[in-house]
């Protein structure tokens, strides 16, 4: 420790290889895909870039310490360096309380083990998976995960906990999705009506979405999880409204496509952080391009994002389509019910 604030003659105990690790990984990243190792220093000190590091609450001590200071060596600083911190990107610390397991500690090194990853994947999809976590709130407070695989007590007529956040894109998100796809199959050639947007779903999605990006950019991801349940419940309520009130209007039908398609382009770039391959999919079919992607076209119209907005059509979707899919031991067992 340097000699100062009477914090001399003390040790400061930490894994060191642990804090240079987020640096070993983006330079093994880069050569990966071909590019110089030294590049990593850019997102330290390039102005556009922002590091965020997701971290154990007990391991805060540590990191937000020793690797910032370790993080400086690597940059060349030296302690009477005249360079301002400020040009700096430190990495912004996501502190996680715990997460237990069967409501009892787990670690590798303890009598409780958690399942790996891998096993998880026998079980839920990746997107049910990330859809759950995110939703726990970890960030104020420890949760125990309690999946109903691994639950000797489980009742078989209980729903799965794990499941019911991904169940908002398995039912209710490909449920919206699919009425609009065969709706416009059946009504309009496949193609997405360009017309003005109703007032009261660009009021939705405008207020939903910059919730969703006040909550993301605070990392109170729980809250990111319920702007996106709002959301998608609202527009499933949305359709289920106009579409009775529609009945075989042409007009209507034209009116509630261009709403429904707007909305559901919009839900999924606010899923795309989430479940990237799944939204990506989705999108693919109905043949919109990656500027989907870009956080700056969020409040675009549909046609914007069309390569030919003239000649546009979705591809058509065979009956019972899963833009969003359960795990295939879901589907088995709804097969055995």
């Amino acid at each position: 420790m340097p000699n100062c604030d009477d914090l001399n003659d003390l040790t400061f105990w930490v894994w060191p290889e642990s804090l240079w690790a987020p640096i070993s990984f983006v330079q093994t990243y880069l050569e990966s895909i071909g590019k110089p190792r030294d590049d990593w220093r850019q997102w330290c000190l390039s102005a556009d870039c922002k590091v965020y590091q997701f971290i154990g609450e007990d391991n805060i001590y540590f990191y937000g310490i020793a690797e910032m200071g370790m993080l400086l060596a690597y940059l060349g600083y030296q302690p009477d360096d005249a360079r301002s911190l400020k040009d700096v990107n430190f990495p912004t610390l996501v502190a996680n309380c715990h997460l237990q397991f069967m409501n009892s500690k787990a670690s590798s090194s303890g009598q409780v083990k958690p399942p790996m990853a891998a096993e998880l994947l026998d079980h839920y999809s990746k997107d049910q998976l990330r859809m759950y976590f995110l939703s726990l709130g970890l960030a104020k407070k420890g949760v125990s995960f309690n999946p109903k695989p691994y639950n000797p007590d489980a009742d078989a007529k209980e729903a799965d906990p794990v499941l019911k956040d991904g169940n908002l894109l398995t039912n209710v998100l490909n449920r919206i999705i699919r009425s609009a796809c065969y709706t416009a199959q059946k009504y309009t050639a496949s193609t997405i009506p360009d017309l003005a947007v109703s007032q009261e779903i660009i009021d939705l999605v405008e207020r939903d979405t910059l919730n969703y990006e006040q909550k993301m950019a605070a990392t109170d991801f729980h809250l990111v999880i319920y702007a996106l349940d709002h959301l998608i419940r609202h527009v499933s309520k949305y359709w289920a409204k106009q579409s009775k009130a529609a009945g075989e209007d042409q007009a209507q039908i034209e009116q509630l496509l261009a709403d429904a398609f707007y909305a559901i382009k919009s839900i999924l770039t606010l899923l795309h952080p989430i479940v990237p391959q799944s939204s990506e999919n989705a999108a693919a079919r109905l043949n919109l391009n990656d500027k989907l992607w870009d956080w700056q076209h969020i409040f675009k119209p549909t046609q914007f994002y069309m390569d030919d907005a003239v000649n546009h059509k979705i591809i058509d979707i065979p009956p019972k389509y899963d833009f969003f899919e359960k795990h295939a031991s879901q589907l088995a067992e709804l097969a055995g019910e």
